[in-house]
């Protein structure tokens, strides 16, 4: 069924009929079972999928492809190939007994041999730090581009409520006052006789801001004014947005950036996109994967969509069973998903809850304001201290060529995302929202 090996100080296990390199060490199942974590070595062209993440459903070894089906465990086990239903058999009983131990201590993992620098990939997450795996342990330095409205607002919270896991925010803007403002007055925010309890605020130059563990990108070129008739803002705002993307992610490539990278701005979920596209191309335009992984980047849009459908489900009963049994799936804009329930899933209902959280930013609108403020707290900074806590948050993932997003968590054995038994008209709504998400960039 499978072969382990020793790999340095992992112990990896791969399938049976894979041709691995001499410099693979054999190991019993003695000693596999003895280890602390144990890593699944799978083969996949770069880019189709993840480099790393957590595994949480044994039916992820028996995948030929990474997509949105990865969120439903039903069709994980309808997509498995045979050897899965082998691994069921009375003779690998003690081996798949093994394996759910792994799974069940969230200490089995997978990682891409084909990914340029794996082996660094193998290394990491052995301090067991809470947070993205590949981020220092301790507290982290975090810098944002763009203090707009929405970014401004992002600083406050993530400077408020930040200091048990950020040490310092650096703040980059094309205006040099804004920022010199901003910093003067964030470092004036404290608590009387304990004056390091919150993250210290500085500015900093363009060409300092991917020197960090987290950069978080809230540029825009601009949005179009209120009355403008717009109906869908954020894809107005790609073509020119995708461009300052692009300009950056080349930064980043240059820098050899091995944070994280937090995509605020709109569109989210196709600029994520744009930046990890960029970040690993060649200067002769060819793909060679050698930027930042696709873990390494998560789009920050769904949080303040989940937000919305929680605000409209507290003030309609008919939307309450979404408090305590929805779900959000998607992107930040038309194509978005929520599901009144997962286990009492009601299509109609779900499909009005949606269009009422899809379109609450023209509400905010027809009162005469940009809606900035909820956005920048519920899926900037509440989701990026979550994401930086290793805790459950709402954002968008990479899963094989688009970032859709959906519930999940950073653990010191690699990004983990949520796996439910998603009705079958649910999951229809997920796999048409990816295919539009592929579509775009």
């Amino acid at each position: 069924m499978f072969r382990y090996y020793r790999i340095g100080e992992e112990i990896c296990l791969v399938r049976a009929e894979q041709t691995v390199p001499e410099n693979f060490l054999p190991v019993d199942p003695g000693e596999v079972r003895k280890a602390g974590r144990l890593t699944f070595l799978f083969f996949r062209e770069p880019g189709t999928c993840r480099a790393s993440f957590l595994v949480n459903d044994l039916n992820q070894l028996f995948q030929k492809e990474e997509n949105a089906s990865w969120l439903s465990s039903a069709e994980l086990r309808r997509n498995a190939s045979p050897e899965a239903a082998i691994l069921d058999s009375d003779e690998n009983a003690a081996e798949r007994t093994m394996l759910e131990d792994f799974l069940r201590q969230g200490s089995l993992r997978a990682v891409n041999a084909c990914q340029p620098g794996w082996e660094q990939v193998l290394r990491e997450g052995r301090d067991g730090a809470a947070g993205p795996a590949f981020l220092p342990a301790g507290k982290k330095r975090v810098n944002i581009l763009a203090i707009g409205d929405v970014g401004s607002n992002l600083l406050t919270g993530l400077h408020l409520l930040g200091g048990d896991c950020i040490s310092e925010i650096g703040i980059c803007d094309l205006d040099d006052k804004i920022t010199a403002r901003w910093a003067f007055e964030q470092n004036q925010i404290a608590y009387p006789w304990d004056y390091d309890r919150l993250p210290e605020v500085r500015a900093i130059p363009a060409e300092q801001l991917f020197d960090a563990d987290v950069v978080v990108f809230v540029a825009s070129k601009g949005i179009p004014p209120v009355g403008s008739g717009v109906k869908d803002v954020r894809m107005y705002q790609f073509e020119n947005n995708r461009k300052i993307v692009g300009i950056y992610a080349r930064m980043a490539r240059e820098k050899d950036f091995r944070g994280m990278f937090c995509q605020v701005s709109d569109p989210v979920d196709p600029l994520a996109k744009t930046f990890l596209l960029e970040s690993n191309r060649a200067e002769d335009g060819t793909l060679d994967w050698k930027g930042v992984r696709p873990e390494q980047v998560q789009g920050f849009g769904l949080g303040v969509m989940n937000a919305r459908a929680a605000y409209y489900a507290k003030r309609d009963p008919r939307f309450g069973k979404f408090l305590a049994e929805g779900r959000s799936f998607g992107p930040h804009g038309q194509e978005l998903v929520i599901a009144d329930s997962i286990d009492h899933y009601d299509d109609a209902l779900s499909r009005e809850l949606t269009q009422k959280v899809v379109t609450a930013n023209l509400e905010m609108r027809a009162l005469g304001f940009k809606p900035y403020v909820a956005p920048a707290f519920s899926s900037g900074a509440l989701s990026i201290l979550l994401m930086l806590r290793g805790e459950w948050h709402c954002g968008s993932v990479y899963l094989g060529g688009a970032f859709m997003g959906v519930k999940n968590r950073y653990t010191p054995n690699g990004l983990e995302t949520e796996v439910l038994p998603l009705p079958d008209p649910l999951y229809a709504r997920i796999r048409e929202a990816e295919e539009v998400l592929k579509g775009i960039c």
